[in-house]
């Protein structure tokens, strides 16, 4: 039997790898597509739409990979190398995709958050609202390394879920590349995977396990 845990856990491997590497493919697709175009220079408000798109990518994988490893009975190992590599990635992409933005309104002359945003996205405030509160809760899950044995630490975990939903609507409301047809499909399809990941997860944890 602990041959064929190896087997699962190489398995997974692979396909977190691989899914990750997909997802970022078509981010990055559809960002060439709807933002490159011959003779027009790009700014960072062409850029850091980039950043959010692959940010929620990468979390969107976790979920997925999270939901496999209780289907498999796959125990996450302390030096789990994707989660690892792909988490700090993350981080630093929550962090750089609003931050080359606040940075840009300020260069352009309308300050800095919240007035910056009332100026430019004025009828969209919600949209971008749904954006900040997600950003903090996603950089509140940084202090699970202290906290994740607390009996609280799942509320921190069910918000990332919330947060998640957040985003995806965030990304309807804003991101130019969501108007490109194909990829608003694959938009919807990371969403209906999401909530089958987030609902097995659930169930296995809390039903299941007795969590």
């Amino acid at each position: 039997m602990e041959g064929e845990g190896k087997v699962k856990q190489r398995c997974l491997e692979r396909i977190e790898w691989g899914v990750a590497a997909l997802v970022v493919l078509l981010a990055v697709v559809v960002w060439i597509e709807f933002r490159i175009h011959p003779g027009v220079n790009l700014t960072l408000f062409d850029i850091f739409p980039l950043f959010g798109l692959l940010a929620f990518s990468l979390m969107w994988t976790h979920f997925i990979a999270g939901a496999l490893r209780r289907k498999w009975e796959v125990p996450r190992s302390e030096s789990d190398v994707y989660m690892t590599v792909s988490m700090g990635i993350v981080l630093a992409l929550i962090v750089l995709h609003p931050g080359l933005l606040w940075y840009e309104l300020w260069r352009e002359g309308f300050g800095l958050p919240p007035a910056s945003y009332l100026h430019v996205y004025s009828s969209q405030v919600l949209a971008v609202l749904l954006g900040s509160v997600s950003l903090f809760i996603f950089l509140a899950f940084e202090l699970q390394r202290w906290y994740k044995e607390r009996k609280w630490w799942k509320y921190v975990e069910y918000a990332q879920v919330a947060a998640m939903v957040a985003i995806f609507f965030h990304a309807l409301a804003l991101g130019g590349e969501l108007s490109v047809a194909w990829y608003r499909v694959v938009w919807y399809v990371y969403a209906l995977a999401l909530v089958g990941a987030t609902g097995y997860t659930y169930w296995y944890d809390r039903v299941k396990n007795g969590g």
